[in-house]
């Protein structure tokens, strides 16, 4: 596996389940506390054990409103679906919280996996999932760059698409893509700076997973020429409360393995609670 020397970042993460309120809470303890960056999702309806009525609002949304009411933390979503939206469409969005941010935003994005929601509100796109995500990349990356964009491909089009303003960060917000198969490491060694994986739904990545991961990772830069040591590699650990003596492990083996983004995904009854158990008993240690 290779081997980096990166500082590491600690982020929060609240994205279901939880009262407008309890969003305010914490991303205020994220920036106040220092949180490098602080996360949501995107999502129409909640998803894992908790079933899909759970409360859930729009994240493109809760970005902006985060945008203006913090001052340090970085922010995205982990990850925007690709198939919910235009890529056009998805490229604004994301200048619009760049320049609202001043600068923080971190643009998450993957295949969207959730294939009862799209069943639910007719969106189509659950085939091709990876050719869509890897045509999509490359478009919102000329709308960042270029002044006249146009594209032809299989599932989208732009002609003499323009796009302005660009984004504050140059050339463009740093990309973080979601996943861990085969061809999705592909489109990561290729378009990424930095790698997520997660476990599935309210768990998290067991630790032989987090390695065979990482070492195909290595192995797929190795097979398109990039350096591996060029992308930053990020982790999601679950924690709804309780002892954070083994959440500070986790975090702590973690980034010795190479993982130095790391988001504790706030979850539970009393999601604020929580998150101040992170700020006081985490952070401060982890570093």
């Amino acid at each position: 596996m290779t081997e980096f020397k990166r500082p590491l970042h600690l982020g929060l993460k609240l994205a279901q389940d939880a009262p407008i309120t309890a969003f305010r809470s914490v991303w205020g303890i994220a920036d106040d506390a220092g949180f490098h960056h602080c996360w949501g999702f995107d999502h129409l309806t909640s998803v894992g054990p908790i079933g899909a009525d759970r409360p859930v609002f729009d994240g493109w949304m809760m970005l902006a409103a985060m945008a203006a009411v913090t001052r340090r933390s970085r922010m995205g979503l982990l990850v925007t679906g690709v198939t919910y939206r235009n890529p056009g469409m998805l490229a604004k969005l994301a200048v619009t919280v760049d320049h609202l941010s001043g600068g923080r935003l971190e643009f998450g994005i993957g295949t969207g996996w959730a294939v009862e929601e799209h069943r639910m509100f007719g969106i189509e796109g659950t085939d091709h999932r990876v050719g869509r995500l890897s045509e999509a990349l490359r478009l919102i990356k000329m709308l960042w760059t270029e002044e006249v964009s146009d594209f032809a491909g299989r599932y989208y089009t732009l002609s003499g698409a323009i796009a302005n303003p660009k984004p504050l960060q140059q050339p463009h917000p740093p990309i973080w893509i979601g996943g861990a198969g085969p061809s999705v490491m592909k489109l990561v060694a290729r378009h990424a700076d930095v790698w997520n994986l997660v476990g599935p739904q309210g768990t998290n990545p067991a630790d032989e997973v987090v390695k065979a991961a990482s070492r195909q990772l290595d192995e797929t830069c190795a097979t398109l020429g990039r350096d591996p040591a060029t992308l930053c590699r990020s982790l999601q650990l679950r924690f709804d409360g309780g002892d954070t003596a083994p959440l500070l492990a986790d975090v702590q083996r973690h980034y010795e393995a190479g993982f130095s983004e790391i988001i504790v995904y706030i979850g539970g009854s009393e999601p604020v609670q929580a998150a101040a158990a992170v700020a006081e008993r985490v952070l401060p240690e982890a570093g």
